[in-house]
């Protein structure tokens, strides 16, 4: 059986899940998606038993999850064999099928691992041998363990010859002040991954440094023209929810402080208590950055809990960035022959 890889572009729909499934325990993990190509001509029914076959594979050898990444997925070639009729009454139909799992890569159509196995299953029409056949499938074969860890070797082998890559498209995104991309691109390297790992994670905090700086500029800039046209309660309010949001390690806090003593010293005493109510969330959060930050001083630039909630801060923005994308994925059409 030869692999052949079609060029064509096509669309088509993710299989197993929803951007609603997105969990931020799936950013530094390897996850393998599970596509079944239209190219594949059997009945509907069988066709999604072999999709929860292959899902259960991956996730019983720990590569199963949302679809973060769309790149690298776990597939299936299905060849019918021979067909005999078997006297009733009623009538069966005894089908040999041979079924070759891939795991590979869908963007650039590069095949990691494959296996074959062959299956016989006998059913009153070709959906319900084709069924008896795949339920045949022992997830816990040893042959897709083997499958599935050559195919994870080849994955951590592409982030090791393509970091430099990741890298530099994620810096030209951040040119583009499209952090969230950037920041989700770099959030899909996984951990085991460590080299490129840890390079990407410099790299994210520098992006997300730059990120909340330009929207502090952006929300300090807006809240000082709200102000000006408007320097009563209406406008001090409408002013304090923009500067609210402005992240405390911005490199325009000290300007967000100075505009808020501003409004807070033209403000009558009947006003501020609505203002100050407005202004604890930022001074809590503006409170409890410092105290992380006084942290990293003493324990080192790598501080290990500032540096978990950084890349919580990554994931949680990474997280949203996919969910908010369209809920279909653009793969090489993939078949086999």
């Amino acid at each position: 059986m030869k692999a052949i890889l079609i060029l064509s572009i096509i669309i088509l729909p993710f299989v197993v899940n929803s951007q609603n499934d997105v969990k931020s325990d799936d950013f530094g993990r390897i996850v393998l998606n599970t596509y079944i190509p239209e190219q594949i001509e059997i009945p509907f029914e069988a066709k999604n038993l072999l999709s929860t076959k292959l899902t259960q594979i991956a996730s019983n050898n720990g590569m199963g999850g949302s679809s973060i990444n769309e790149r690298f997925i776990i597939t299936a070639n299905v060849n019918i064999g021979t067909k005999d009729l078997i006297a009733g009454p009623p009538q069966m139909l005894a089908q040999n099928v041979d079924v070759t799992l891939f795991i590979g890569d869908a963007i650039e159509n590069t095949i990691f691992s494959n296996i074959t196995i062959s299956l016989k299953g006998v059913g009153i029409n070709e959906n319900k041998a084709l069924i008896e056949a795949f339920k045949q499938i022992n997830i816990n074969d040893n042959r897709f363990t083997t499958l599935i860890e050559t195919g994870k070797n080849k994955i951590i082998s592409y982030y090791a010859s393509k970091c430099d890559f990741i890298i530099k498209d994620a810096m030209t995104l951040t040119k583009l002040e499209k952090f969230n991309q950037a920041i989700y691109t770099l959030s899909l390297v996984p951990e085991v991954c460590q080299d490129c790992y840890f390079k990407c994670l410099d790299t994210l905090a520098y992006i997300y440094q730059m990120k909340i700086d330009v929207e502090c500029e952006k929300a300090f800039n807006n809240a000082k023209t709200l102000w000006a046209s408007s320097l009563n309660k209406e406008g001090a309010q409408k002013a304090g929810e923009i500067l609210s949001s402005i992240h405390p390690s911005s490199k325009c806090v000290n300007d967000a402080n100075n505009l808020i003593a501003e409004i807070e010293k033209k403000l009558k005493e009947d006003e501020k208590k609505e203002w100050e109510f407005m202004m604890k969330q930022y001074e809590d959060n503006l409170a409890h950055e410092k105290e992380l930050l006084a942290m990293q001083k003493e324990q080192n630039a790598r501080n290990f809990e500032l540096q978990q909630q950084r890349i919580s801060s990554y994931r949680a923005i990474a997280i949203e960035y996919a969910k908010n994308q369209p809920q279909t994925v653009t793969y090489n059409n993939i078949y086999w022959r």
